[in-house]
């Protein structure tokens, strides 16, 4: 066995041997099949994915000494908490991942630029609010950007993936992983070093740096993913695991023709970007300094998603001009009816509740139901999941979630 303390093992091999029988369930490969139905846009029932969950107030113990073995505890813990209280169409395989280490793994990595940031948060680990002083204020300023160094540890990935061998021996079994999934969200991680409101007058004043800016950003990102694919860092993103801002990317329309398993390709991946700091700004203006600097990056990949937090309703024609564009994430601000009007049928409608419902003062639960009822109402004709993501707290009261996760499967069961 590893060299782990014993009491690690004994808290690790239970765990593990509980998430392997959920993941043997049949009902794991019904779930599956759905996610799959999904992203063919076949017609079904609303899916439910519950992310982005306020962990430091659900109080989950971590009990192991080794860190190594302190972030496997998470990771079932975790899981097996979810399962059991707010599952919604979550998915457990009876696997565990080995990650290869390497950076970057996000438009936000590898920069080497430093913010200049004014946190505002309640306390450590906490959400809160950040100011981010610009250091990018001029055009020789642009020079600051320089393309990330891509990086791997293939020594320390094998260790880690042979202690997980052992330790969870005759339980699971595991399985190295590449880069599966990537999140390039261009504007999103530069304006923590040009400044939200800066952006906003120079696309006015001064269009020329953000052209520079957005231009230098997006050409290291591809030469990073360039990198990535030489170095065989990329993993098919076939499986159960989010993609975008939105549910799961289980499919069985990737990998793309052509795919040698000796070197995965983006075309056999999942790719997303959004622009959802552009929320406010004109169709013209998202085009002329954003898609037309995402679109060569959406080129590269097989299926796509587009959007976070965004009201995209009015900007769908833009973005049926994305490349293989399957999924369209919204925020729970838009007008509905003209999303569900533009959306159709013809993409994966990821629609985000309001998770401010779980942080109010007295937890209503009639008011969730009631909205949900709304939603579920008006987009009968779409392809949806429901993404309850960005919760922040639950007001201390982690039965809410539960909650939340009961009416949703029951109201989206009523709507099948």
């Amino acid at each position: 066995m590893p060299t782990l303390l014993s009491n690690d093992l004994a808290i690790l091999r239970p765990l593990g041997e509980r998430l392997a029988e959920i993941g043997r369930r049949s009902i794991q490969k019904t779930t599956a099949d759905l996610w799959r139905q999904l992203n063919r846009l076949e017609k079904i029932r609303p899916l439910i994915w519950i992310n982005e969950i306020p962990w430091h107030e659900l109080g989950l113990p971590v009990l192991c000494v080794d860190p190594f073995a302190r972030s496997l505890e998470w990771n079932l813990r975790t899981q097996l908490y979810q399962w059991d209280h707010l599952p919604g169409d979550m998915v457990i395989d009876p696997i565990l991942y080995c990650e290869t280490l390497c950076s970057p793994r996000s438009s936000y990595d590898g920069w080497n630029l430093a913010s200049v940031e004014k946190a505002l948060r309640p306390e450590p680990g906490q959400h809160g609010s950040s100011q981010y002083l610009p250091i990018i204020n001029s055009e020789a300023d642009v020079d600051l950007l320089v393309t990330p160094e891509v990086t791997v540890d293939h020594a320390e990935t094998e260790r880690n993936y042979q202690k997980m061998c052992e330790i969870f021996e005759g339980i699971l079994p595991v399985e190295k992983r590449g880069i599966v999934h990537q999140w390039c969200a261009a504007w999103d991680a530069l304006v923590h070093w040009y400044g939200i409101e800066q952006l906003f007058v120079d696309m006015v004043d001064r269009p020329q740096l953000v052209h520079l800016i957005i231009g230098r950003f997006m050409r290291g990102i591809l030469d990073t993913l360039d990198r990535q694919e030489d170095l065989g860092l990329l993993s098919v993103s076939n499986g159960n695991h989010r993609v975008g801002s939105g549910g799961l990317g289980i499919t069985d329309l990737l990998p793309s023709p052509g795919f040698n398993p000796a070197r995965v390709r983006p075309l056999d991946q999942w790719g997303s970007c959004t622009g959802q700091i552009f929320s406010e700004v004109s169709p013209d203006m998202h085009e002329e300094f954003c898609l037309q600097y995402e679109r060569p990056y959406l080129e590269r990949f097989g299926l796509n998603c587009y959007g976070c937090c965004e009201p995209l309703h009015n900007k769908m024609k833009l973005m049926r001009t994305l490349p293989r564009l399957r999924r369209i994430s919204m925020s729970t601000w838009i007008h509905l009816p003209k999303a569900v009007e533009e959306v159709g049928a013809d993409y994966v409608f990821s629609y985000k509740p309001n998770p401010a419902y779980l942080a109010m003062g007295k937890w209503d639960p009639a008011v969730v139901r009631q909205d949900l009822k709304r939603v579920l109402d008006q987009t009968r004709g779409c392809r949806v999941e429901l993404i309850l993501k960005d919760v922040s707290t639950v007001n201390s009261e982690p039965a809410r979630l539960w909650d939340w996760a009961r009416i949703a499967r029951e109201m989206v069961e009523d709507y099948a």
